[in-house]
């Protein structure tokens, strides 16, 4: 049976110039902290690819520290501090946020900072795909399902510090940024090295680091040939057939501004999960909600802040599309989600 990956969000198949970069960079033997030739060596790729990940976020000047994840990257930005967010948030923001309830969110996901300065605000949500209205002066932005679908600029986002991950958008898994002004002050959580500028002790994973700056490359002129807006027309041929046929589907954040591959739809009382199961036996991979919270049978924190009721919030599934996905995928799970839809509504009545 031919399988179809629609769930982007979650991670992204691993692009080809991330993988010939990752092997090309394993013949480096040095310690990027060693003085010798073959340590320099090693330090040079490493850089190099810091400044490239720099250079397609828009960060020239800013700091880049690599860590090993987006899930890291948030704990050492937010670690300490009394931050204000909201639910809608990831669950690797939401750990360290104060109040969650600090933050009004709309019936679109909108959400309303009021103190930037003491807050952090996603750039797009994983779930919904609803884009935010950054605040000038916010502190902590996770932009890590913005980077590499939408034509994004750390140094005019006016955030002082973003988060970003490379399996997102083609790279490597395992490897993420704390990208940040220069000048701000962070203590290490992981110590007893001076690496990455005493933000973060541990060898550096130089081989992650290369396939993140090809990958981030890529990814960047994908985005200056118009890709994604291409996927966006898929995104609304999916929904439009699904609407023409079941119109009693809902979609979440449908007349928002919203990242060009995602759709969040829900059927209240046919269980998301249920979903997700009946399409992966028909080939399709799709989720319901975020990957990190893939496996809890629960609803959405996300959508019941956009004031939907427990039983849409846990009916609710994503489909994600990426550059490799093509019409016929698109059509082809509409036409099996339509067919399990029918059952449930012969079984419902």
């Amino acid at each position: 049976m031919m399988r179809a990956y629609l769930d982007h969000n979650a991670t992204t198949p691993l692009r080809p110039e991330a993988r010939e970069a990752m092997i090309g960079s394993m013949s480096l033997i040095g310690n990027p902290s060693s003085v010798h030739s073959e340590g320099r060596a090693a330090k040079s790729a490493l850089e190099k690819a810091r400044q490239t990940v720099a250079s397609a976020f828009g960060a020239d000047g800013a700091e880049v520290v690599f860590t090993s994840s987006a899930t890291e990257a948030a704990s050492l930005a937010l670690q300490g501090r009394d931050i204000l967010g909201c639910d809608v948030e990831h669950d690797a923001v939401r750990a360290w946020v104060a109040d969650v309830h600090s933050h009004a969110v709309d019936s679109t996901g909108a959400v309303t900072v009021i103190d930037p300065r003491s807050s952090t605000l996603q750039l797009a949500n994983s779930e919904t795909g609803v884009i935010q209205s950054l605040p000038q002066g916010l502190s902590v932005t996770d932009a890590t399902q913005a980077f590499g679908k939408l034509p994004v600029a750390f140094n005019w986002l006016g955030a002082d510090m973003a988060i970003v991950s490379a399996h997102k958008l083609g790279g490597p898994k395992g490897i993420g940024a704390l990208v940040m002004k220069r000048g701000i002050d962070l203590e290490a959580r992981l110590k007893g090295g001076g690496q990455e500028m005493g933000r973060r002790a541990g060898t550096e994973n130089i081989i992650g680091a290369v396939g993140f700056a090809a990958a981030a490359e890529a990814a960047q002129r994908d985005i200056e040939r118009g890709i994604w807006s291409d996927i966006e027309k898929l995104r609304d041929l999916l929904e439009e057939t699904i609407e023409s046929a079941a119109n009693e589907t809902i979609f979440v954040g449908k007349g928002a501004n919203r990242l060009p591959n995602t759709s969040c739809f829900a059927v209240p009382g046919w269980k998301g999960e249920t979903q997700v199961m009946q399409m992966d036996l028909a080939g399709y991979a799709i989720s319901a909600g975020s990957a990190c919270s893939s496996g809890k049978v629960k609803a959405s924190a996300v959508l019941q802040a956009m004031g939907y009721d427990a039983t849409t919030a846990s009916s609710a599934i994503r489909v994600s599309l990426g550059p490799q996905t093509t019409e016929q995928e698109v059509m082809g799970f509409a036409k099996a989600w339509l067919a399990q839809w029918q059952k449930f509504r012969a079984r419902a009545a």
